[in-house]
C-alpha cells in the first residue's frame, strides 16, 4: 500500500507513503483517481510528509491530479513537504499553480 486516504466532508487527503518513482506512482495515481471519480471531492490534499524519496515522477502525479481535479471542478493542495523534497518540487514550477501549502518558515524560504 503505497497511500493511505481519508474522506471527508468532500475533501479527500491521500497520504503518500514511502518512495515516489515510476512504479509506486503509477499505483498511487490509479488508487487516487478511483476515488476522485467515484467521490468528485471538491478538495484533494496531497500529503507528502511520508515521502522519503521522489523522483519526476512525483511532480507527474501532483500535475496529473491537478488536470483532474480541475475537470470536476475541484482544486489540489500539496502539503506537508519535507525540505529535502521541497527544492525538487519548487523547480518544476509547481508553485506557480498555487497548489503548495508551506507552514512557517517554510513559507518564507
Amino acid at each position: 500500500m503505497y497511500v493511505q486516504v481519508i474522506l471527508s466532508q468532500g475533501e479527500l487527503t491521500a497520504m503518500l507513503l514511502g518512495d515516489i518513482d515510476h512504479h509506486t506512482a503509477r499505483e498511487m495515481r490509479k488508487e487516487i483517481d478511483a476515488l476522485i471519480e467515484k467521490h468528485h471531492p471538491t478538495l484533494l490534499r496531497l500529503d507528502y510528509s511520508a515521502v522519503q524519496f521522489m523522483d519526476s515522477s512525483g511532480i507527474g502525479l501532483i500535475m496529473g491530479r491537478y488536470r483532474l481535479m480541475r475537470l470536476i471542478g475541484g482544486t489540489v493542495l500539496v502539503c506537508n513537504v519535507p525540505p529535502h523534497l521541497k527544492r525538487l518540487i519548487d523547480l518544476s514550477g509547481i508553485g506557480s499553480l498555487g497548489v503548495l501549502e508551506y507552514k512557517g518558515k517554510e513559507a518564507l524560504k
